[in-house]
């Protein structure tokens, strides 16, 4: 993971190193927006840092840079009045907003599979063990009727044991 940061300020490198120091991430920086969207083009970022100045100065070059950010968070900070500890926060937060994010989706990701499939398993188990209980099954389909039962029912527990223990390990 690495960020980039834009902006044209004196010292911007000097910036950058302690900015990765802090963060134990690899920092680039980008003296304008040109540059910026270039260096997106090669690689994706875990976070992109404006300059406040720079991005009013070159308010359509920034919108560029907005959309070309990808998945990297968008951050636009007066470097000229924030320190390189204000920024290392700012990073760090936006890092962490984005993992706690990242998790809460794939947790409702998560949710709405496993109730979809609860769906599915609780229709086939039924029609399956409806079927059984038909007049005049062949018995050769009665075999596979079973199977389907069983197999519906193996998935069912397996589904409720996954449940069980997710919900453990939120807890």
């Amino acid at each position: 993971m690495s960020v980039l940061m834009v902006t044209g300020i004196e010292g911007a490198q000097n910036c950058a190193e302690k900015v990765a120091e802090q963060l134990r991430m690899d920092v680039e920086v980008a003296d304008n927006c040109k540059s910026a969207l270039a260096q997106l083009r090669r690689r994706e970022f875990a976070a992109v840092v404006i300059d406040e100045t720079l991005a009013e100065c070159t308010s359509a070059s920034a919108d560029a840079l907005w959309k070309k950010t990808g998945l990297a968070i968008p951050l636009q900070i007066n470097f000229a009045l924030a320190g390189t500890s204000r920024l290392v926060r700012e990073i760090r937060a936006a890092l962490g907003r984005r993992c706690r994010e990242q998790s809460m989706a794939r947790q409702a990701a998560t949710e709405e599979m496993e109730s979809e499939l609860k769906g599915m398993v609780a229709g086939l188990l039924l029609h399956s063990q409806l079927a059984l209980t038909g007049p005049e099954v062949p018995g050769h389909v009665v075999e596979r009727l079973r199977l389907m039962a069983d197999l519906a029912g193996s998935m069912r527990q397996k589904l409720e044991t996954m449940g069980r223990t997710r919900a453990e390990s939120v807890a």
